[in-house]
This record gives structure tokens, sequence and C-alpha cells, in this order.
């Protein structure tokens, strides 16, 4: 690997860590539920996008998994909260 990919995949890192901080803050004080929400499906993508960086700075596979994992969760997650705001319950 390239020094100048390892400093733009240390860069990318550090830009989404801050992205998903900022998810954080919106997550805790959003002011309407869907607003959390979105931040919670914000902080799913980051770390998604965390995790592939990784895997590309790594040269591991292992990373690409829990990639696929965590954007299967943020998604459930995400359509579940969705639900639930509009319709009030989850399960019917």
């Amino acid at each position: 690997m390239s020094p100048l990919l390892a400093w733009a995949l240390r860069i990318a890192v550090g830009c989404l860590l801050l992205a998903m901080g900022l998810g954080l803050v919106r997550l805790l004080r959003g002011p309407s539920a869907q607003d959390r929400v979105m931040a919670l499906d914000n902080l799913f993508v980051n770390a998604m996008l965390v995790m592939l960086t990784l895997g590309l700075s790594y040269r591991s596979s292992t990373y690409f998994e829990a990639a696929l994992l965590v954007s299967v969760f943020g998604f459930v997650g995400s359509m579940a909260m969705a639900k639930f705001l509009l319709r009030g319950e989850v399960i019917e």
C-alpha cells in the first residue's frame, strides 16, 4: 500500500468518526423522533463505512463481513423505528 493511500484512509476514518460524533449529538439532542431516527441511520451508515475503510487499511475480509452485518442491522433498525413512528407498534 502506498503511503498516500494509507494517509488518505486514515483521514477518511477520522472524518467518518467525526461524522459519527455529530450524528450521536443529533441522536441525543434531536428535537423530534424523526430526527433521531435519521441520526441513528446516519450512525449505522458511518459505522459501515468505517468498517470498510478499516478493511481496506488492514487488508482483512473480516471487516467487510462486519460491515455487512452493520448494514443489515441498520436497515432493520431503521425500518422498525420508522414503522413504530408511523403506526405506534412494530409487530402487528
